[in-house]
């Protein structure tokens, strides 16, 4: 559906380097990444907002590179909506419909369609000023899809809203996705909203995508110390990868703790740790450990409260944080000081 070959779009003392991408009909992929990463440059070279200097875009099988905004059957929602402020919401979703031609009656039936698929009934008769955050970004959404766009192109579309109404539209716009199947792409630099939408995830950084995966592939197996810390992995570390025990297992030194990791690809040599502080168990007894275990012995350095769940740091040679529920930190009467026992999977450590 997408197709990107090594695009270079250059802004003085900013540019994107060497951009590929390849996004599949009718899925919902997000671009990911801090502020100042080339996201929005990015959907405003696919939305034809920006002339590359180099490389090409195809939309829906067509080379789309030269061609204007209104050639590419591209609808685009900028960050502030841009809704006309002297028209109302109905007229607002009409006017699309209504430069592009539509009869009266396809205007009218797309504007029933959108309001409904939006529910947005209630608001038609108003103007811009007078809605909420919410509100503004379903009109321009509703008036986005009005005209039935190969391809979407959403560009912080949250971004001002607050937690409670984006996490609403956060399941607003994946049903809207599953009804209509159009091809989006949606920029956010918020983790959790990038994978509670996407389908896929390019992450970005200085110009560049930097990793394109599942949201459990970038979550799990990030390949750079970059896109590790951006997803908010706690334990990170600078290893040794020291030898191989059998074919798929290998183990890792870190500040003399050693550990055991399924990495077949992985020669010996310097490398980065990471795991997940969920996948780690902790255990005031002993436990038997089997193959493909490891389990090191350490004290409570600090536990903190994190709401839902209960964060616990624990000094095992190596600074190690665990995720538990408030109910397992109860049962396990978990106190700073304590000696403990942290047990994870060899699978679970993820080396890169």
């Amino acid at each position: 559906m997408i197709y990107i070959k090594n695009l270079l779009k250059n802004l003085g003392d900013f540019s994107l380097e060497d951009i590929n991408l390849d996004v599949q009909d009718g899925e919902y992929f997000v671009l990911l990444g801090p502020t100042g990463a080339g996201k929005s440059v990015l959907i405003e070279c696919i939305a034809g907002l920006h002339k590359p200097e180099k490389g090409e875009i195809w939309i829906n099988g067509r080379n789309a590179t030269g061609l204007t905004p209104e050639e590419r059957e591209v609808s685009y929602v900028p960050q502030d909506y841009a809704l006309f402020p002297f028209l109302t919401v109905k007229e607002n979703i009409e006017f699309g419909m209504k430069i592009k031609k539509y009869s009266k009656f396809e205007i009218n039936q797309g504007l029933k369609k959108m309001v409904n698929l939006l529910e947005i009934e209630n608001i038609t008769h108003r103007n811009p000023s007078t809605l909420s955050g919410g509100e503004s970004q379903r009109v321009a959404v509703a008036r986005a899809l009005a005209v039935k766009p190969k391809l979407l192109l959403l560009d912080e579309p949250l971004s001002a809203l607050d937690p409670r109404t984006k996490q609403a539209l956060w399941i607003e716009l994946k049903r809207i996705h599953r009804e209509l199947k159009v091809t989006t792409i949606h920029v956010t630099h918020n983790f959790e909203e990038a994978i509670s939408l996407g389908d896929r995830i390019g992450v970005m950084n200085e110009g560049k995508i930097v990793q394109i995966g599942t949201p459990d592939e970038i979550f799990r197996k990030p390949k750079s110390m970059f896109v590790a810390e951006f997803v908010g992995a706690d334990n990170l570390f600078k290893g040794i990868c020291t030898s191989k025990i059998e074919d798929e297992t290998s183990r890792v030194s870190i500040n003399g703790v050693s550990m055991d990791v399924f990495a077949a690809a992985k020669k010996d040599g310097e490398c980065y740790v990471s795991i997940r502080p969920e996948d780690i168990v902790l255990s005031k007894e002993i436990c038997k450990c089997y193959v493909d275990m490891n389990m090191l012995k350490g004290k409570i350095t600090e536990i903190q409260d994190k709401g839902i769940l209960i964060k616990v740091v624990v000094d095992a040679g190596i600074q190690l944080s665990v995720l538990l529920t408030r109910r397992a930190c109860l049962e396990k009467e978990l106190s700073k000081g304590d000696s403990v026992y942290v047990i994870f999977k060899a699978m679970d450590v993820h080396l890169f």
